[in-house]
Parts: C-alpha cells; structure tokens; sequence
C-alpha cells in the first residue's frame, strides 16, 4: 500500500488522477475512484464528487446543508451506493487500487473502509491519499504496511509500477 500524506486535497487528487490516466494509457487494469472537488457559491462547503477512474461514473458524496451549515456534510447513503460499486470491481482482480482518500470516515470503520478492506483481501495493491490528521489512523489500519510517497507523479509512477510488478509475481506464485 501507498499513500500520499497531506494537508490540502488538491495536490494529492491531482497526482492521483494523473498516475490513473498514465497507468492505464501504459495497459495496466487500474480501479478505483478520483476526487473532484469545486467551490459553490452560498454553501459553507464545495461540491465534492467520486468519479470511477474505469467508467467516468460520477456519485456527488457531499449534501448542499447551506452557507452556515457545521459539522459532516457526507452523505453516507451515496458513499454507501460508491462502495458497493467499488467492490464489485475489485473482484475482476485489477493491478491497482487508487481510492482518493482514506479519512475520518474509514478512520471510524465506515466510508470506503470496506473497498480497502476488500483489496487488501483479494492481494491488489493499494494507492491512497490521506491528511494529516487520519495518518494515525492510517499507521493502525495498514499495520505499518504502507509506504509514503511525495505528491510527485512521477515518483507514485515509479512506485506504482513497482507495487503492481510485486503483486503479479505474488500471484504467480500462488
């Protein structure tokens, strides 16, 4: 597993989506989901949507609460609806796994825990985002299996296509 530590989320989600796009123009079968977050005027928050990296399928996860609203605006039904959606899809054995985000959410056993709890399972590997203050979390959850990486590209390439290069030669093996 990898995952990129951070503070804002636009620097990982872009790195996430960029290697997605690479990995797959190079022939690898890449799962998973990518953020895409905007601004909109007169709420407290932006819209927030997953879009599955495969089908272009897009859930918005975040509900319009309004401009003083406080507290999680995630709605859980369509993270929910995501998840499922996600699992399904790692059943096809994919080289990798990209989830946008492991957060407070998974953190607290929910969200898309059980989607990396599934590839986690099924040996596929795993490449993440997380902010910093879930990397504790993160550490109990991975059992200190993951490796951090910079929000470069090119150095979640190279470590893409290593952890992928691994996973085959395990299966192969098995």
């Amino acid at each position: 597993m990898g995952f990129i530590p951070f503070m804002q989320d636009d620097a990982a989600d872009r790195v996430l989506e960029t290697v997605a796009r690479r990995l797959i123009a190079k022939g690898y079968r890449v799962e998973g989901l990518v953020q895409h977050a905007e601004n909109v005027e007169g709420q407290c928050c932006g819209a927030v949507d997953l879009e599955d990296i495969v089908t272009g399928k897009r859930w918005q996860i975040m509900q319009a609460l309004g401009a003083h609203a406080r507290g999680c605006r995630l709605d859980f039904n369509a993270l929910s609806d995501v998840a499922v959606f996600a699992e399904v899809r790692i059943r096809t054995q994919p080289d990798l796994l990209i989830l946008n985000r492991f957060g407070k959410g998974e953190e607290r056993g929910g969200g898309l825990r059980s989607v990396f709890e599934a590839a986690f399972v099924a040996d596929v590997p795993i490449l993440t985002s997380v902010k910093q203050p879930y990397l504790d979390g993160w550490q109990a959850f991975s059992g200190g299996l993951s490796e951090p990486l910079p929000a470069d590209a090119e150095a979640v390439l190279t470590w893409s296509c290593k952890a992928i290069g691994e996973a085959r030669r395990v299966r192969d093996v098995a």
